[in-house]
């Protein structure tokens, strides 16, 4: 017998669905309590799928939203349905997917996928042979609600429908898709090349078997009128790019001009899918042999795709010059997460290489951070930028001539944003032209549109450290004073642009901003008062980043005025749980690594309260821990901030930095951090502890037995930053231990030892590694040197390129001793040993002795006529050093 609904338990249900159509809060708190009862009835869910299929007279929405319903209990408990109502419920989907509404059909759709990706693809095995069985159907609303089925559960099941637990059934899904690429409707054609495209990137076997009818297919769609199945042509395109480049090799020259012809698509959506391509391509080796002769027509298309759309326009408010009392909504605030520390060395001549950076340099249309066909076709010339380097000029210049003077502002827009584009790649073949260039944009961001100031910010960002390296006077001072104006102005959109690229044009300039520090400091200050919500983050970030750039500098009692009391007043006004406190606590570390004594008088209530954040933060998550039913988990960045500020101040006052930890309980709460499961919180306390360590190593040394165990365990390369902070950590103590280091050495030798000789490590850990190893052999050589040949040949070329320093010193130390202690250990690889010491520029007169002593002694060993033989092998620069310095 049939289930049937009892007519007042329906009315009940339908009063509900239409309450909870109400905009009113209050219907919708007792709408919500209604739906907690009626879940306590079993049969309440053959309601629901009742409503759905079988009452036409109901109108759609409400019926879909009796589906919609029933998918969320589906989710959170179908486990507990009685499988009578499980059945019921699977058999009306299966009958009714036809239905007359597309809506009821898409509904339908999505519960049968919520359903299967339940577990019950397994449990339901007539689903899908039903499934493709219902595509031969006449009835095209049978066929297009079954393929909306399939493709929803080819979407959320991909990698189940390729696997052994079904039996394959791709096997007979893919060819029965692709059937379906010729079918006279359009919906059902998009469907078909939906459903296969799921399985591309995961190169499912049974569509590696049919890939050359695949593509002949698409090739067929590519001229399709309709622009759901274009898009989908072009997203197969641009996947099968990433996967199968091979079948795509011998058609590359026609996809490729079809790709250019949708990339200028007059539907967007497939314009974009088709611009995708162009990235896609940049990441193949093939890149440059088959795009070169299409430059001539791609550049052109890229670059009139990089002008803002009217709706663009539209959305950013283009029109609206001046909103800066307008308060910021808060949904519009990105939530921010903090960086930990991480501690690196300094290189021979450092050059920013600007691919750290490569994530801040997105130009934000923050009302946009949807993904568009502006920004894809400008991220696309940067990337290729790269590709052709100095060749993409030819086909940009003339280009660029026209926009960048040209009389309408969002053609004039465009242009300048091509050429921050291109910064990157084309910087040598740009140079010529910057002369002209600069001040011409440094003009732009006078300009009356908003939209031009703001871009005309970022362009000249990209161009700093070209900028940066001509005589002061001519770019960097105006660029700094328009800059500082462009801070001030009164768009809230130019105020973020200009604050981000002051902060770039900072990082390059250092110290040669020392001059006009009065000035900047009275703009930034200003516009504390001045700004909103959102730009106050990033206001922070810039006067951070002027801390880092010009340190100490920082340190006159006119400067320290000017900027603390406004630091201090937004610190004091912060809550504990306030999310703002993460830029202020990072900008404070800024600050105080800078100021050093200066920031004596400030320091006490800011040390109080970061040891109060780190201990909130744990007796949260020991409560969560314990009762997770009754306490939510904390927000672990709360503490990573905390002991990062911690680690700011130890390193800025020093020495000062010890009554403060006397009177407080951090190295107990750094022996919890450092045990934390989340490793952003280990990486942190790792850098606070070698901060402290020496800062005030008495208060820590009682606790080195307890502590050591702890390092041992996080010498652990999967977490590079822990491993790579936990080293570090370790040389310090060395440095303070000396000879007491001895019973822990075994603890962490061959850890260190083991990733030294890791391939593929990262250079900032492999450093470390070796500056550790060098530390320890420093104090008990007598334990370490027995190792030496393990780690000498990668000890010595991780250490070449590292300017001469205090952790460069001791480290060297180190390694004299142990050689003195082991000298065979170091003979097969005496040659790194003496590209190592060549590397000091100016090593201090004992340690340049122990080298003379090491070379001249080995040389002295091996005799006259052998050391010939041997330093034939040197670099002519090599040789040349060792002759001068150390006459060997």
């Amino acid at each position: 017998m049939e289930w049937q609904p009892d007519e007042q338990g329906l009315q009940q249900v339908l009063q509900l669905l239409k309450d909870s159509q109400s905009p009113n809060t209050a219907t919708q708190r007792i709408v919500q309590d209604k739906l907690k009862q009626l879940n306590q009835f079993p049969d309440f869910n053959n309601y629901l799928i009742f409503v759905l299929t079988r009452l036409k007279s109901e109108d759609e929405p409400t019926r879909s939203l009796s589906g919609l319903i029933l998918k969320n209990n589906v989710k959170s408990h179908y486990q507990s349905f009685p499988p009578p109502v499980a059945d019921f419920i699977k058999q009306e989907c299966l009958n009714n997917i036809g239905d007359a509404s597309s809506l009821i059909r898409a509904t339908i759709g999505i519960l049968i996928t919520t359903i299967a990706s339940k577990g019950e693809l397994q449990m339901w095995p007539e689903l899908l042979p039903q499934l493709c069985n219902l595509l031969n159907s006449e009835d095209y609303n049978t066929c297009e609600g079954a393929f909306g089925a399939l493709q929803k559960i080819c979407e959320d099941s991909s990698e189940l429908l390729d696997s052994d637990a079904l039996n394959r059934p791709l096997n007979v899904m893919i060819p029965k898709f692709l059937q379906f690429f010729k079918h006279c409707s359009p919906k059902i054609r998009s469907h078909a090349i939906a459903c296969v495209n799921q399985f591309i990137m995961d190169r499912a076997q049974a569509l590696m078997d049919n890939i050359d009818t695949f593509i002949e297919h698409l090739f067929a769609l590519a001229v399709d009128d309709d622009p759901e199945v274009r898009k989908n042509v072009c997203r197969a395109l641009v996947m099968l790019l990433e996967v199968r480049i091979d079948r795509l090799i011998p058609h590359m020259h026609s996809i490729i001009q079809y790709m250019l012809q949708r990339t200028q698509d007059h539907d967007e959506n497939v314009a974009l899918e088709a611009c995708e391509f162009w990235l896609t391509l940049a990441d193949q080796p093939i890149c440059k042999e088959v795009l070169a002769s299409h430059l001539v027509q791609l550049i052109p298309i890229l670059v009139n795709g990089m002008k803002y759309s009217e709706i663009d326009i539209i959305l950013l408010k283009g029109d609206v010059e001046e909103d800066e009392a307008v308060p910021d909504s808060e949904q519009d605030i990105k939530p921010r997460f903090h960086k930990s520390r991480t501690v690196t060395l300094p290189h021979e001549a450092e050059r920013p290489d600007g691919s750290e950076d490569a994530e801040e340099d997105d130009d934000d249309d923050d009302a946009l951070s949807d993904w568009n066909l502006r920004k894809c076709s400008a991220a696309a010339l940067d990337v290729l930028a790269n590709v052709f380097r100095e060749e993409l000029l030819p086909h940009l210049l003339p280009l660029l001539k026209d926009l960048l003077f040209h009389p309408e502002w969002v053609v004039k827009e465009s242009g300048i944003l091509v050429l921050g584009a291109i910064a990157e790649g084309c910087m040598q073949g740009m140079v010529p032209y910057l002369p002209e260039l600069i001040p011409h944009l440094i003009q732009c961001l006078a300009d009356k549109k908003a939209l031009v100031r703001s871009i005309a910010c970022w362009t000249l960002s990209r161009y700093a450290h070209w900028v940066v390296s001509q005589p002061p006077d001519m770019h960097l001072k105006p660029l700094m004073t328009e800059l500082l104006k462009r801070i001030l102005d009164g768009n809230k959109r130019v105020q973020e642009a200009a604050c981000s690229a002051f902060a770039t044009l900072e990082e390059e300039a250092c110290t040669e901003l020392v001059p006009y520090l009065s000035y900047i400091l009275d703009t930034l200050v200003f516009a504390f008062g001045k700004y909103q919500h959102k730009n106050l983050l990033i206001l922070y970030d810039a006067i951070g980043t002027l801390a880092d750039s010009v340190g100490h500098h920082l340190n006159q009692p006119e400067y320290i005025q000017k900027l603390m009391p406004p630091l201090i007043q937004k610190w004091n006004e912060l809550k504990d749980e306030d999310k703002d406190l993460f830029p202020l606590l990072e900008c404070l570390s800024s600050v105080a690594t800078a100021l050093q004594s200066g920031f004596l008088p400030y320091c006490e209530p800011v040390y109080q309260r970061c040891v109060t954040l780190v201990q909130k933060t744990l007796a949260q998550a020991m409560m969560y821990t314990q009762h997770p039913e009754q306490y939510e988990a904390p927000d672990k960045d709360f503490m990573i901030v905390a002991l990062d500020l911690l680690s700011g101040l130890a390193e800025g006052l020093g020495g000062h930095v010890e009554q403060l930890v006397a009177r407080s309980n951090v190295m107990t709460l750094l022996f919890q951090c450092m045990q934390d499961s989340m490793p952003e919180v280990r990486q942190s306390s790792f850098a606070l502890l070698g901060d402290l360590t020496k800062a005030c190593f008495i208060h820590v040394k009682p606790c080195i037995a307890e502590f050591m165990p702890i390092l041992g365990t996080n010498l652990n390369p999967e977490f590079i930053s822990v491993c790579n902070n936990a080293t570090w950590a370790i040389g310090e103590i060395c440095m303070q231990m000396g000879a007491e280091m001895q019973p822990y050495v075994q603890m962490v030798l061959n850890n260190l030892v083991e990733i030294i000789n890791r391939p593929n490590t990262p250079k900032t850990l492999l450093e470390n590694t070796a500056i550790t190893i060098g530390r320890l052999g420093y104090v008990c050589p007598q334990e370490v040197a027995p190792m030496l040949q393990k780690f000498i040949r990668p000890w010595c070329t991780s250490l070449r390129n590292i300017r001469d320093n205090e952790e460069k010193d001791s480290a060297f130390r180190g390694i004299c001793l142990m050689i003195g202690v082991n000298p065979g250990g170091v003979v097969q690889d005496f040659i790194f040993f003496c590209d190592a010491v060549a590397s000091w520029v100016s090593p201090k007169d004992d340690l340049r002795d122990m080298f003379y002593k090491i070379l001249h002694g080995f040389k002295d060993q091996v005799g006259e006529e052998n050391w010939q033989q041997f330093s034939e092998q040197f670099p002519p620069l090599l040789k040349e050093r060792l002759a001068a310095l150390y006459g060997v």
